[in-house]
């Protein structure tokens, strides 16, 4: 019988044809001309929080995502140097939150710089002839000058926003001529070029942009490869190209000039079963953060996709706040680790694609991560299930009954979700019963730094890198400390870490930080499940990457560009 052929026939048909073809090893012209970059065409993007509108377009909100949703507009001094990609011959796979190794930052804005001593200070010299691109009503095209590295990071020191103690190392910021600027410092730090040259806030904003109004998408301008061209909340931003960007790419040993396609959306959309859909019709070209769940049901139903695996670069965990009552007990902490059986979570949960543990340290993090099994027996026992010790530490602290309390949850994390009733069935057979309360992201995040969340709280707070990822989560009184971690000694021991310039010893002092954090339990430490991305084979000069700064995809996309061919062999 033959049967009639639909459009969906012919298009399984054709991804059939194009992957037999591609694994034949025979490479026809239109594969060979693929090599070259092709200009053109719209890439739609799904980012690592597709669920999430942004938070500000202000980077004086001091609001995480910021550089997320405009590191295509907004640039900074330093990005990663994407030539040291995995895909270019190099090492790093540049998916970490906000962690760029000392041997792949390249200047951005920044054309070279240096550390000078007596007195101490870091003196940057700009690149020549950016401009900022002619905005109607904003500001005329001009070229990028270092009043506005000055003016930007004056706008953010200024801010009753910022985080505490993050710019406690410098002294003053001047431009020294048209071109130069000079930071010159209290103290040594050794995240100075992480907190303003490539970190969360470091988009450079022009003084007509602030004057304007920061926080208004539509008065937005920077010297980026894209322009912000359109807003709809809830549902994308639509950047177009900058006609006057400076920026190139090399490619097989020509250059040429950035971005490559015409458009770049970045979809919102909030539902797990809808965006995952959107991936596998198409109507997404890449979608960055995929559960492991997901995945083999993608791989079935769009076989032609091509993937990346990850250890998450964010930590899972129940913050329980040590400045309330029974929380401020440790025997209460450790067992309520003791209480949830965490190895289970690994291979039933997450069917095995979990570490135990990975946070607050991520396994990438060389020379700084120590495994579990290195760590002293105090740590180790809080990732042993041991229901009947839970019960004794809880008898002992006076709960021989237990206790109830309530935990937030973001309702924006369908992994959270799902996970935290299983966290509470474990507690529950120890006697300890929670109230879940879900939260749109807004007044979940809101009720944390104004430090008015529950009593339990739980999140997925990105490592960021080695040394904040300490600093930010268990330093007294900083933004990101859902525990409400407060150890004065503690406290000296990080600042001692910032002043020290050699890494090795730098490395030692977070490994013993780290220690010392884990066994004092402010968090029922959960694990780090594994994450994906997911592209289709047209998108080309990608493999994952996900940041070239802190939480900033934009100079990965700039450099991707849509083979027009192979997207129509493969019937789209």
């Amino acid at each position: 019988m033959i049967h009639p052929t639909t459009p969906r026939t012919l298009r399984a048909l054709a991804l059939a044809s194009a992957l037999a073809f591609g694994a034949g090893g025979v490479v026809s012209q239109a594969q060979a001309q693929a090599a070259k970059p092709q200009y053109g065409g719209t890439l739609n993007i799904g980012n690592v929080y597709v669920t999430l509108s942004p938070l500000s377009w202000d980077p004086a909100d001091w609001a995480w995502k910021f550089g997320q949703d405009t590191g295509l507009m907004y640039e900074q001094l330093f990005a990663a140097d994407l030539s040291k990609a995995i895909r270019n011959g190099g090492k790093h796979a540049f998916v970490a939150d906000a962690w760029l190794p000392s041997d792949a930052i390249r200047g951005e804005l920044a054309e070279s710089w240096k550390m000078l001593d007596k007195p101490l200070r870091v003196e940057v010299k700009l690149r020549k002839g950016i401009m900022f691109p002619d905005k109607p009503g904003v500001m005329k095209s001009r070229e990028l000058v270092a009043d506005d590295i000055v003016h930007s990071f004056y706008r953010l020191d200024g801010s009753k926003k910022k985080i505490p103690t993050y710019f406690d190392h410098i002294d003053k910021v001047t431009a020294a001529d048209k071109h130069t600027v000079v930071f010159a410092l209290k103290a040594y730090n050794a995240e100075w070029d992480y907190r303003f040259g490539w970190g969360y806030f470091s988009g450079i904003v022009p003084k007509e942009v602030s004057d304007a109004g920061a926080g208004d998408w539509k008065n937005a301008n920077g010297t980026g490869p894209f322009l912000l061209a359109d807003y709809v909340k809830g549902n994308a931003i639509t950047y177009a190209k900058n006609p006057v960007y400076w920026d190139k790419e090399a490619v097989g040993g020509q250059a040429y000039k950035l971005p490559f396609v015409d458009k770049v959306v970045y979809r919102t959309i909030k539902d797990e079963a809808s965006f995952l859909t959107a991936l596998r019709t198409a109507k997404l070209d890449v979608l960055e953060g995929i559960r492991w769940s997901a995945v083999e049901e993608l791989k079935k139903n769009a076989p032609a996709l091509k993937w990346k695996r990850r250890v998450d670069t964010g930590g899972t965990f129940l913050a329980m706040r040590l400045d309330t009552k029974p929380f401020d007990d440790i025997r209460v902490r450790r067992a309520l680790n003791m209480a949830v059986n965490k190895q289970e979570i690994v291979k039933a949960y997450y069917g095995g694609n979990a570490e135990l543990f990975g946070y607050p340290m991520h396994p990438d993090y060389t020379g700084y991560y120590e495994p579990l099994d290195k760590m002293p027996v105090a740590a180790q026992e809080l990732f042993v299930y041991n229901p009947d010790k839970a019960r004794a530490l809880l008898a002992e602290a006076g709960f021989p009954k237990g206790f109830s309390f309530k935990v937030q949850v973001c309702s924006c994390s369908p992994d959270h979700m799902d996970l935290l009733p299983l966290v509470a069935a474990y507690l529950d057979k120890v006697g300890v019963k929670i109230e879940i309360q879900p939260m749109e992201y807004g007044a979940f995040l809101s009720a944390m730094t104004t430090k008015k969340h529950a009593s339990g709280y739980m999140m997925r707070n990105g490592h960021t890198n080695p040394t904040t990822s300490i600093r930010k989560s268990f330093v007294s009184k900083q933004t990101w400390n859902p525990s409400m971690y407060s150890d004065p000694e503690l406290d000296k021991r990080m600042a001692a870490t910032y002043l020290e310039p050699d890494e090795s010893k730098r490395q030692l002092l977070i490994k013993l930080m780290t220690r010392e954090v884990v066994e004092q339990a402010p968090y029922i430490w959960l694990p780090t499940p594994a994450a994906y991305s997911a592209w289709w084979p047209w998108v080309r000069n990608y493999d994952g990457e996900l940041r070239a700064g802190s939480e900033r995809p934009g100079p990965i996309h700039a450099r991707m560009w849509i083979d027009q061919a192979m997207k129509k062999k493969l019937g789209f």
